[in-house]
């Protein structure tokens, strides 16, 4: 799907496609869409999760098909209505059946609220933020954890790390900011069991530029982080913005940066290494994301 955000860098812009399910108005960032088309009816598989609604292929590639209503638990979807929101995240193609597509709008991530306690939490919540439009509120869901309540193997390869063995303890500093409270557990948990004890987790672009910043005024950047893990899509301030701010000064463009992402595509890829990240990893590959930090950290380690 083709979307001018995609040419931009370090805006902390994003599209929101908007779409209705069960009279609700929800929204999925445009940098995961590919295309919407027309319901299809997919082949059923056997034993599959009551969400999977089947498969289909409308190329070459096979595609999965997911019942959002029931994902919301709201129901299930009037079968051969709606359309499809066809999806690539995570190295995976995934198709949305939902009611009806309103439209397209930009936003910034400043925008963005981040549903609080009551409304959402690590464990099971859905939603990852909320905006207002046109005096409605829009519940922008957690498409990376709805994939993986359904199938928890595209999620983080925790046991990988395991399978790594005895490393070295390293307290060299690493910041990691990510919005998503499990993901950030999961990353600090993965990265510790691989040597990595003294790190850092803020919710957003903002907490961890700002606590950049407190060490460039305090003289102790050093001291606070030799090496930055960012995801991309974050309320406040995106990853591309961050990373942005932080090779465009001087005090702080020496600081390595790993994109973590579920958003690694091709068309992203090349939108952070204009940026100047220094690696950009697909959120399963947390064996990856460990390699990478001991080359962008060798010499450092303590």
């Amino acid at each position: 799907m083709d979307s001018k955000i995609l040419l931009e860098n370090g805006t902390n812009e994003l599209e929101i496609l908007e779409f209705i399910v069960d009279g609700n108005y929800y929204g999925i960032n445009v940098a995961k869409v590919k295309e919407i088309i027309p319901y299809l009816e997919p082949t059923p598989i056997p034993n599959a999760h009551p969400s999977i609604e089947g498969v289909f292929m409308p190329r070459d590639r096979m595609i999965t098909a997911i019942d959002l209503m029931n994902c919301l638990q709201r129901g299930q979807m009037e079968k051969k209505k709606g359309l499809f929101i066809i999806t690539n995240f995570n190295k995976l193609d995934i198709a949305f059946h939902v009611e009806q597509v309103i439209g397209i709008h930009r936003v910034t991530w400043k925008d963005i609220i981040t549903p609080n306690a009551t409304l959402s939490d690590a464990e099971s919540g859905v939603a990852s933020g909320i905006v207002k439009i046109n005096d409605r509120l829009i519940v922008i869901l957690d498409f990376e954890k709805i994939v993986t309540d359904i199938s928890p193997e595209t999620g983080l390869k925790v046991s990988e790390i395991a399978e790594m063995g005895p490393r070295e303890r390293s307290t060299v500093p690493v910041l990691i900011a990510e919005d998503s409270q499990l993901l950030n557990k999961l990353i600090v948990d993965c990265l510790n069991q691989a040597g990595y004890t003294n790190i850092t987790h803020t919710a957003n672009g903002q907490e961890a530029y700002d606590y950049i910043m407190a060490g460039v005024a305090a003289g102790n950047l050093e001291q606070r982080v030799r090496c930055l893990i960012t995801d991309i899509e974050m309320p406040q301030m995106d990853g591309h913005r961050l990373i942005k701010l932080l090779k465009d000064d001087d005090r702080t463009k020496h600081i390595p940066v790993v994109i973590f992402s579920s958003l690694v595509n091709e068309e992203m890829k090349r939108k952070g290494e204009a940026l100047g990240a220094d690696r950009q990893l697909s959120k399963p590959e947390i064996v990856n994301l460990v390699h990478a930090i001991d080359e962008l950290l060798n010499g450092s380690k303590q």
